[in-house]
């Protein structure tokens, strides 16, 4: 790992902890990892957020058919950070997004052109994955530590970091033990 790598959080919210359809049953092992490597990053950390559309469209509509729980307004606590996290967000460049990718014009500039990120945060196998590829496309390194990413189940967890092994060596899979070493 670079010495200017970036840290960044993906979605560590409600929605995808606890008692929500979406939570992730590896949540805290996600959380755990994560406040493991923050000290690492002094002030290279960026925390996203997943936000329902205020008026979904296009492929959407039938998404929020089926997810009706999750289509609440932005600020509903649903898509709050998780007390856990709250906290090491607090002060730090937050990137919300109505979409599960978080790539973008405004997570590229919350990074300052960075070159290399650590992506961490849930759910690996939609919001991490779905951030992972278009930021190797874009040219940045990705490393993923597994152990401090959740997927919607472990079967799902690993298939998503089968899937990122394949962009090697745009996409590398670690460990938070391997990056503090």
């Amino acid at each position: 790992m670079s010495t200017d790598a970036w840290l960044v959080v993906v979605d560590m919210q409600n929605v995808f902890a606890h008692d929500s359809p979406w939570a992730s049953p590896d949540y805290e092992t996600a959380s755990v990892g994560i406040r493991r490597l923050m000290p690492a990053f002094g002030n290279r950390v960026v925390f996203t957020r997943y936000v329902a559309p205020a008026e979904p469209r296009g492929a959407w509509v039938p998404y929020f058919a089926q997810w009706p729980f999750a289509l609440v307004p932005a600020g509903d606590p649903l898509y709050a950070f998780t007390p856990e996290i709250e906290g090491l967000a607090a002060g730090r460049p937050v990137v919300t997004r109505e979409s599960f990718g978080k790539w973008g014009l405004e997570l590229k500039a919350a990074l300052h052109g960075a070159s290399e990120i650590v992506l961490t945060g849930v759910s690996t196998d939609c919001c991490v994955l779905s951030t992972a590829l278009p930021a190797a496309d874009d040219g940045v390194h990705v490393l993923v530590p597994t152990d401090a990413c959740a997927g919607a189940s472990a079967a799902d967890h690993q298939r998503a970091l089968d899937a990122m092994a394949l962009y090697a060596p745009l996409i590398e899979l670690t460990t938070v033990d391997d990056l503090l070493g």
